[in-house]
């Protein structure tokens, strides 16, 4: 039976987004082997038909004066990489794998990935990490995200299982978004938010907590401009006064639930007044909050890095899951806790191990049962996958500093420009003896560090799949051929596997044959996708949401689902396990000298290190250069006036910028985007001064916080 295809009579391919993790369905037409448009998809039920100008904009980055084409590799240590073959640069890097593992074990050697990656190409980096080199230091810039959702998932739910799904947008009442600018982040959502507060009127309330005002807080009905760092204290205080309203599920919680008597204990004190005075928030704007989410029904929450990227984050996560079980808004219509990702696969990397201490099919290193699983599967000796966790992102840049990392290899990513303290991190990794990047791009901050460079595929290049935010599996199809001697980041795998002596378990015919192989280790498990099959994704072009076990395969695919309807979680007792969050200060403190609290995010028409987007010229025209948010009182304080040139110095580093003084920041705080990286501008990158300091549970560092000072430098 011939296989159905995602091309259309009139030429257009179907395919996702590659940028954030809504997962929009994409239309693509190429043009001499290369993709010339690209538009909405009207059948896919994320995005249906619409884009965001990132999206619509995506033949921008088909510049191939920015592609890595071919295999480069350095005769000497911070050499200029000369052009190769494939089988030179093949031989040096897996060369430099072998002398590492044999002279220091197989931990002197560090694998870094991306959300980029197909989940397919993520299964295979973790295989040949964990179980074949022999080291489960394989992490991923998803670290910077999720982690500390991940975390909070796992402690309350059992598994890292994102109960919501989009179309519970459109049966909310209450919407509560933490941290999360949806507007320039997350667009697609964010119309679908509005467009059902404009169909239900006053009868649907949206709370956004967030220190800025932004184009997302325009549609609140209020907006909590909290001091950062204090969302665990806001969201204790909001339970409190839900409880104090009426607002709690007791029925649920005693079905469903452990652990509810010590979250109410350590619910007391937190009245609305007590938390004005760390959150610095209007007590009656706490109140009327509280009395929403009593009162107006199914509450949706979102979240994204403003939670996550935390010393606390795992609390805020916690604390966050706490709320919606309290007032049992979680397996009902309209209703749930849902982190959103930021990356098109961050959750395909999640579901088939790529976090150091997770591997395929959301199981855990540190559990023997889990690695003796994944043993058979893979045909290798027991205690192969070792038990200890693997080293993280930020825990990499120590053990270069050390010299106990030798060999890094780093696919999709550009961690030089988006780990914090990005001066201490192209130090670190000059010391290492090998860097390998494989990337598509050429120049990044991270090629310019690199020893070996590796020409990949980049997203039309390849097939594979990926998961968005609501567990959505989609199938990416091959649009365009790569260009140069560039390889799907598959292959490069495959070939290194090969030249590391491991060919046999790296042999297959294609990408269906690897996802046959990581589809079998999901079954039985929570996100259980044994009856998923390429033809099925191909047939059904919106995608298949887990968990779909081969037992589900005798009807067509529900669309919309979510976990937990039953009220039966994946724990031991089949319940949610409520913890207490702790609330503490951000780890970077503020004082005399570093008076103010940098914030860094995204912008709109901007995404990550700008690899992509900043070779689109019309994406550049919003915003062509960084900036400083200030609020006008602070700025007139210190003699600084809108465009002035300031400098902005942490602990770590310092950045210059251009000053936007205005009243969208609460005082005391500033903000910068954290996109352009030395690459990008000349003012230096503000990831310079963010702090490395980490979440000890989920170790996701604290990008969202760093103590700062600001100085003017001269009127522009």
């Amino acid at each position: 039976m011939a296989r159905p295809s995602l091309l259309r009579r009139d030429g257009w391919k179907r395919s996702i987004c590659c940028y954030c993790g809504v997962g929009c369905g994409v239309k693509v037409q190429t043009r001499n082997g290369v993709v010339s448009a690209v538009r909405g998809d009207e059948d896919h039920p994320v995005n249906r038909g619409k884009l965001c100008a990132k999206g619509a904009l995506l033949p921008d980055i088909f510049v191939e004066e920015a592609r890595l084409l071919y295999p480069h590799v350095g005769d000497v240590k911070g050499s200029e990489p000369r052009r190769t073959s494939w089988d030179e640069a093949i031989e040096r890097a897996a060369g430099a794998i072998r002398r590492a593992v044999d002279e220091f074990g197989p931990d002197s050697v560090m694998m870094y990935g991306s959300g980029q990656l197909v989940t397919e190409d993520y299964y295979l980096f973790g295989k040949l990490a964990k179980g074949y080199i022999g080291t489960n230091n394989q992490d991923t810039n998803s670290r910077l995200c999720m982690a500390s959702a991940v975390t909070a998932y796992n402690m309350t739910f059992g598994s890292d299982a994102p109960p919501a799904g989009y179309a519970d947008i459109e049966q909310a009442n209450t919407f509560l978004i933490v941290g999360a600018n949806m507007e320039a982040c997350h667009p697609i959502l964010f119309e679908r938010i509005k467009a059902r507060k404009r169909a239900a009127k006053d009868r649907v309330k949206v709370i956004v907590v967030d220190p800025r005002a932004t184009r997302t807080t325009e549609i609140a009905d209020i907006h909590l401009a909290l001091r950062p760092g204090t969302d665990v204290a806001l969201l204790q205080s909001l339970l409190f006064e839900v409880r104090l309203a009426g607002g709690l599920d007791e029925s649920y919680l005693q079905d469903h639930t452990t652990g509810w008597e010590q979250v109410a204990e350590s619910l007391d004190g937190w009245s609305a007044e007590r938390a004005v005075e760390v959150t610095g928030l209007n007590a009656v704007d706490i109140l009327n909050t509280a009395r929403i989410i009593a009162d107006n029904g199914p509450i949706l929450t979102f979240w994204t890095m403003g939670a996550n990227q935390s010393t606390s984050g795992v609390d805020k996560n916690l604390a966050l899951i706490n709320l919606s079980l309290a007032t049992g808004n979680i397996g009902k219509p309209g209703a749930g806790p849902m982190s959103l990702t930021g990356q098109p696969n961050a959750m395909g990397g999640r579901e088939q191990g790529g976090l150091a201490t997770t591997l395929p099919g959301h199981r855990l290193v540190a559990n023997p049962a889990h690695r003796a699983e994944v043993e058979q599967a893979w045909g290798i000796p027991p205690g192969s996958i070792s038990d200890r966790p693997g080293v993280t992102a930020i825990e990499m840049v120590e053990r270069l500093e050390r010299g106990q990392i030798k060999v890094v290899w780093v696919a999709a990513t550009n961690p030089v420009a988006s780990l914090p303290n990005s001066d201490r991190v192209r130090a670190a990794f000059a010391q290492a003896e090998t860097v390998i990047v494989q990337d598509a791009y050429q120049p990044t901050e991270t090629t310019q560090v690199a020893d070996i460079l590796l020409p990949a595929a980049q997203w039309s290049e390849r097939g594979g799949t990926m998961t968005n935010s609501e567990r959505r599996i989609c199938l990416l199809e091959q649009v365009s051929p790569p260009p140069g001697e560039a390889l799907p980041d598959w292959q490069i795998i495959c070939r290194m596997a090969e030249a590391l002596g491991f060919g046999d378990a790296f042999r297959y015919d294609g990408l269906e044959e690897i996802f046959h192989e990581y589809r079998e280790l999901s079954r039985g498990r929570d996100m259980d996708i044994t009856g998923i099959s390429y033809p099925l994704l191909a047939q059904h072009r919106a995608g298949i949401q887990w968990p779909y076990p081969s037992t589900a395969r005798s009807g067509p695919p529900p669309d919309g689902r979510r976990l937990f309807e039953d009220g039966r979680f994946h724990t031991a007792d089949s319940r949610a396990r409520m913890h207490v969050p702790r609330w503490t200060p951000p780890a970077d403190a503020v004082n005399d000298e570093y008076p103010f609290a940098l914030i860094t995010g995204r912008i709109k028409d901007q995404w990550h290190t700008m690899t992509r987007t900043g070779r689109s010229a019309k994406l550049l025209k919003s915003e062509k250069q960084p900036f400083l948010e200030i609020s006008s009182s602070d700025a007139i304080g210190l003699g600084i006036g809108d465009r002035d040139r300031v400098r902005i110095v942490s602990r770590r580093g310092a950045f210059e910028s251009t000053a936007r003084v205005n009243e969208t920041i609460r005082a005391g705080s500033v903000f910068a985007p954290f996109h352009w990286g030395s690459l990008w501008s000349d003012d230096g990158p503000s990831n310079a001064s963010a702090s490395e300091a980490f979440d000890p549970r989920s170790k996701q560092p604290e990008l969202k916080f760093a103590a700062v000072r600001v100085e003017p430098v001269g009127a522009d």
